[in-house]
């Protein structure tokens, strides 16, 4: 168990369309999960959003967990039970709570900062 969560496996075997990285290494050093997840939306413009066109296009995508750790968007929004988000606040608030019960969550210590209440 790596920060009370079971070990999500990778997919290491997977055709990834993309380094998850970038040719920059993600500008100058790695970028993990949720972070990466938001750089795929735009704030002023993409919402409201509808998950399930989110994930059609960028389902395929890999989310970095971790250093040792790469799965697809898709994966990810498997736990995500809404199906629209009116805001950018919305929307971090059903990811991050996906991530977190679904040990995608690499954090140490994010459970000191939710309340369950997200």
């Amino acid at each position: 168990m790596r920060n009370g969560f079971a070990v999500a496996s990778q997919h290491a075997d997977m055709d990834w369309p993309h380094d998850p990285d970038g040719e920059e290494g993600s500008e100058g050093r790695r970028k993990y999960g949720h972070a990466v997840i938001a750089k795929k939306v735009d704030e002023e413009e993409d919402f409201p959003l509808d998950r399930d066109e989110f994930v059609d296009e960028y389902g395929d995508d890999p989310i970095r967990l971790d250093y040792e750790r790469v799965v697809s968007l898709r994966e990810i929004f498997e736990g995500v039970d809404q199906r629209e988000f009116a805001d950018f606040v919305d929307f971090h608030k059903a990811v991050g709570r996906a991530m977190r019960e679904n040990g995608y969550w690499f954090y140490e210590g994010a459970d000191q900062f939710v309340d369950g209440e997200a």
